[in-house]
């Protein structure tokens, strides 16, 4: 009998799931005359504002300011892209890919394949708003050019970042390095979660265990929630602190046409996350599907033609080589596709195997998106923009106007696949992944009338919410976008509806409601920015909330406890540490750092008598409700053996190694040598943070490698907008760079950048430094 496919291919998978070239390079991109002109001027933190006349010349002076702050970044990604990393660096080294490190040879593989499948030049031959627009083209090929221009006229040998500095493998970018930049963006959340199992490599198991998914927290704040009676808008995306999936902050402006400052990830010329002078807008990654498996079943004897409606198919066959350093031939790999998409490694038997199909697979429409977005003037303009492209390739939308009108919709690329026919086409009975029957036309994603291509979920199936009050999100699903007016009308594939919030979206949403309330502490009911900022970075603990006062309780009771190999343990010490711990994950919260491997112990495999592991059990004290979801679950189980236990496991690991029990975040966390304050998303934290391994014998953790990453908070006046912002890790990778740190240590002291938007505003900087670019 054949091991079920949901054991056998994406038991090691899961977790991905759940999170969820051949081509020879063109020459360094030009304008079609020639010319390209900018104004970059840079005001506190080296942030630059960039001016133009046209998208060629804002993308010229946008590539050569990025350029002077993160050129080496984007010089190690355009290898990526092109397949050329184990030609410079051997096939084993890992990739550069922060948020899914793979070994060179598997990222070269996959990424060559794309190069040869043609999509990009197939996409780029499409008018808009299939492909891009007039616009969308210039800003990429100005991008490009003024890239290239500061790599001139500084020179490979000269350049400030030690990191990339007289390297052999530096050289200009090319428009197809910053298109397929985009590509692979787009396939964040689907085919690029899945490179190893797409190029054949065989780690797709290990891949499971190092890939964790993006997040973000979101609110939009509408008239009645705000003391001002307009908009606001709060921005934390969680994203990786290193690589090419940072963002960059800019200020973009083509006079009488876009002027938008926030949030641009790096190698894009387009603001993600950001604000104009009338409407703001921000991003947390979806819950829904991007991707669907299917199962193909194999003609009888023919390994590499599988069968639909009873008539066989051949698989197309693509041949990659690979250039690997050190090695006499390249290494060459064979790929197989289907109609559903590629036919992945793994999983593969005489009798079947298993295609991914990706909604993103061809998706630059996106790009376009961000552009209209960031010159509509308010929510409604913002909506039309996103029904035109229909492109936000795995992330909800929440945005505000000056008006104070708040909304939300999952406007993200969905594939068409109905309740109905998820349950009449699933493959495999678990309801944690989709895996179709590829065997039957009938299992085809459907269409939509008003969809803008066949396949995907058209704007009327999609989750929205518009509101007076507010809208929020922090990765759950839409349901309890606003507990006032749950959402529950869409397809499965979008997000399940009532079923347990994690502890980071329960926080969120009761800092909103005691705002709103006035019985946060600060002050009458209702937002300001001020309270915002406040609210945002409160480094609240709410497992420490619900769990404390009955741990409490069983401190008083038992001083003496059991460790995990019978071992009794004293516990009073560490009980009086989170007793007088102020709950919060502050530089200097004596005791976070217990509780955070008290939690961990919790929530761990517990061990049987006969010494095997087993998955966690419940220790809640009250349960999951559905019809109470902001409560519950909540309280400690006292007599659940694994909390004695954890607890005495956890104060014997800090005893043996003559670790603190009151070890702090700023004593335990570090980027580079800033201390790092805030906690992880599963004690319930909002503003998390999230570090690169486990606590190690001399009480430090790895450097933090995920985690809030471009804070902004924005009031938007009838006078023009009030923001404040902090970029994390700050704006340049270079570490010999002035603006390497400086704002990682404003975000370790709490602090926030007032943001320069108007021209008076960027003028009066008195330390305003100016660059006018003419390309030659």
């Amino acid at each position: 009998m054949t091991m079920p496919l949901a054991r056998r291919l994406l038991a090691p998978l899961l977790t991905v799931l759940l999170m969820a070239g051949l081509l020879t390079a063109p020459e360094p991109a030009r304008a079609a005359d020639g010319r390209y002109a900018a104004d970059i001027r840079r005001t506190e933190y080296g942030i630059p504002h960039i001016s133009a006349k046209d998208h060629g010349g804002l993308g010229y002076g946008y590539g050569y300011a990025f350029a002077q702050d993160n050129l080496c970044v984007m010089a190690s990604w355009a290898l990526t892209l092109r397949g050329e990393r184990s030609r410079h660096f051997g096939a084993e080294a890992m990739s550069d890919d922060a948020s899914d490190p793979i070994p060179n040879l598997a990222s070269d593989v996959y990424h060559k394949s794309v190069h040869a499948s043609g999509v990009l030049r197939r996409v780029l031959a499409r008018p808009a708003p299939h492909g891009p627009s007039a616009e969308l083209r210039a800003l990429v090929d100005g991008y490009v050019a003024g890239f290239n221009r500061y790599l001139s006229d500084t020179g490979v040998d000269r350049l400030p970042d030690p990191a990339c500095r007289g390297k052999e493998w530096v050289g200009p970018i090319t428009a197809t390095d910053a298109w397929m930049n985009l590509l692979d963006l787009g396939r964040l959340a689907g085919t690029s979660r899945l490179k190893e199992a797409v190029a054949g490599s065989g780690q797709a198991a290990a891949k499971a265990e190092r890939v964790t998914a993006p997040g973000s927290n979101a609110f939009a704040l509408g008239r009645e929630a705000t003391r001002g009676g307009h908009g606001m808008l709060l921005a934390d995306p969680h994203f990786p602190w290193n690589g090419i999936r940072r963002f960059y902050q800019v200020h973009l402006t083509i006079p009488g046409v876009l002027d938008v400052s926030g949030g641009s990830l790096y190698g894009t010329p387009m603001v993600q996350i950001g604000h104009n002078a009338s409407m703001a807008w921000t991003h947390t990654v979806s819950h829904a599907h991007r991707f669907t498996l299917y199962k193909l079943k194999l003609a009888p004897g023919q390994r590499t033609t599988y069968l639909v409606d009873g008539r066989p198919e051949p698989m197309g066959r693509q041949e990659v080589s690979v250039t690997v350093r050190g090695a006499a031939e390249p290494v060459t790999t064979t790929l197989f596709t289907s109609r559903y998409g590629p036919v992945l490694a793994t999983g593969w038997t005489e009798e079947e195997a298993v295609a991914l199909a990706d909604a993103n697979v061809a998706n630059l429409r996106f790009a376009d998106e961000w552009l209209a977005m960031g010159a509509a003037r308010d929510v409604a303009a913002l909506r039309r923009a996103q029904e035109t492209y229909q492109g936000m390739p795995f992330v909800y939308t929440l945005a505000t106007d000056v008006g104070g009108q708040a909304y939300f919709a999952d406007a993200s690329v969905v594939p068409h696949v109905t309740d109905e026919q998820a349950e009449r086409c699933r493959a495999e009975d678990d309801p944690r992944m989709l895996i179709l029957d590829g065997s039957t036309s009938a299992c085809l994603w459907g269409k939509d009338a008003d969809a803008i291509e066949p396949g995907v979920f058209g704007p009327a199936a999609q989750p929205r919410l518009v509101r007076a009050d507010y809208v929020a999100n922090a990765n759950a699903g839409p349901w309890l976008t606003n507990p006032e007016a749950p959402l529950t009308d869409y397809p499965d594939i979008y997000g399940n509806v009532r079923t347990r919030l994690d502890l980071r979206t329960r926080v969120g949403l009761d800092m909103i409601a005691r705002r709103l309330s006035g019985d946060d502490g600060l002050g009458a009911p209702g937002f300001t920015l001020e309270t915002l900022q406040k609210t945002a970075t409160g480094k609240r603990n709410l497992s420490a909330e619900l769990l404390r006062p009955g741990l409490r309780a069983l401190c008083r009771a038992k001083p003496v406890m059991k460790a995990s190999d019978g071992t009794k343990v004293d516990v009073r010490r560490a009980c009086a540490t989170l007793a007088a711990w102020d709950g919060r994950a502050r530089l200097g919260s004596r005791g976070a750092i217990l509780w955070r491997e008290l939690f961990l112990a919790l929530n761990g495999p517990q061990r049987r008598p006969d010494g095997s592991l087993a998955p966690p059990t419940s220790w809640w004290k009250v349960p999951f409700d559905p019809e109470r979801p902001l409560t519950t679950p909540r309280g400690l189980d006292t007599t659940h053996p694994v909390v004695q236990t954890a607890l005495a496991d956890t104060t014997r690991y800090f005893t043996t190694r003559d670790l603190p029990l009151t070890l702090t975040p700023g004593q335990a966390q570090r980027y580079g040598s800033v201390a790092v304050p805030g906690c992880t998303e599963a004690e319930g934290c909002f503003d998390r943070i999230r570090t690169g391994g486990p606590l190690g014998e001399e009480g430090r953790y790895p450097d933090v490698n995920t985690g809030s990453s471009f804070l902004m908070a924005v009031e938007l006046t009838p006078a023009g907008p009030r923001t404040r912002t902090v970029l994390t890790y700050s704006l340049s990778a270079n570490t010999a760079s002035p603006h390497h740190a400086d704002q990682t240590e404003l975000f370790s002291r709490g602090g926030w950048v007032t943001e320069r938007f108007t021209e008076a505003e960027i003028r009066a900087y008195p330390g305003l430094e100016t660059t006018s670019l003419r390309n030659r």
